[in-house]
């Protein structure tokens, strides 16, 4: 193992390099651990996206209100609007996401390995330098995906037009704005998911080991190994900081690229008018609208998917 798997092993970390995966194990049952974990979060994202595109007249402008009304008139099917086409796109956008983010962790960490910097700072660079890589190369795959199921999400609320499924939106944003209109927003979202991925998993990389510091591992590399219990926490924990980090640096962003990916081809609007309008309606903290649901979101799916993934690593990983 490289120096890097070893310096993560001294923190009382589990870290194992892609060259130890199994990959076809890692990408079947990955596939079906993290499409799980969608299944339980994808309520919250339906919630977070309606607050972004909530009007000043809106009636349902709180999290609780908009729950309450997708259950009165949907049922819980309501806040599963859009899951078909996202779980038939996640799959493959993560694939290429988790393959970009491990090869280039590695890469990452011997390019910065010379500059001799402190642990933390270190891990933070190098899994930054993952992070944004692995979100830059999805985008591809996810942008057109989350154009369509956003429009499924807010169909019917706010005076958006209403849908009969996936492929219906397919063809009518095929036919009012052809192929790039399923690529609406592609630049914020380019400038919201890589950054946000890169604040992610460099606050992740950085904070496991001040909390392995802390706690008094890392000092003595011969130091008796920490439980899988303390590990699963502190795994835990620097998602739940990854999250709060990034949803906070970020959710303006999605707040403006949500709303120019759900207006129809009537109500074009640039991202200037997006953000005048917010700004008239709410003040500054119309940007930040539908933060709460965003910091639960990607807190609890930052922590569910980091104790997956981890728990991933460690099943697919080679014998020796």
């Amino acid at each position: 193992m490289d120096s890097s798997g070893t310096r993560a092993h001294s923190f009382g970390q589990t870290e194992i390099n892609w060259d130890k995966l199994d990959k076809t194990k890692f990408y079947l049952v990955g596939a079906g651990l993290f499409t799980g974990v969608t299944v339980a979060l994808y309520p919250v994202s339906v919630v977070k996206t309606r607050l972004q595109v909530a009007s000043r007249d809106t009636v349902e402008r709180n999290t609780f209100s908009v729950i309450r009304g997708i259950l009165r008139t949907d049922g819980i099917p309501g806040l599963y609007r859009g899951f078909g086409t996202v779980i038939t796109g996640a799959i493959p956008a993560r694939i290429i996401f988790l393959t970009a983010l491990e090869t280039t962790k590695v890469a990452a960490f011997r390019m910065v390995e010379p500059f001799k910097l402190s642990e933390p700072t270190q891990a933070a660079v190098a899994n930054g330098i993952a992070g944004m890589t692995a979100s830059l190369f999805s985008q591809a795959v996810f942008v057109p995906i989350d154009v369509v199921s956003q429009k499924l999400m807010v169909q019917g609320y706010s005076g958006h037009a209403k849908y009969n499924g996936g492929l219906d939106v397919a063809r009518k944003v095929l036919k009012s704005d052809g192929i790039r209109g399923f690529y609406r927003g592609f630049g914020l979202s380019v400038m919201t998911y890589s950054p946000s991925s890169a604040v992610w998993w460099a606050s992740y990389g950085s904070s496991q080991r001040i909390i392995w510091r802390f706690l008094g591992h890392g000092t003595e590399p011969e130091g008796a190994a920490p439980s899988q219990r303390t590990i699963m926490l502190v795994q835990a924990t620097g998602g739940i900081i990854a999250g709060a980090t990034a949803s906070f640096i970020t959710t303006p962003l999605d707040t403006i690229k949500t709303r120019l990916q759900v207006m129809g081809h009537e109500k074009r609007s640039t991202a200037r008018q997006v953000v005048k309008g917010l700004i008239a309606d709410d003040g500054w903290k119309g940007l930040y609208r539908g933060l709460g649901p965003r910091f639960f979101s990607m807190s609890a799916w930052g922590t569910s998917m980091i104790l997956a993934y981890e728990y991933l690593k460690r099943l697919c990983s080679i014998d020796e």
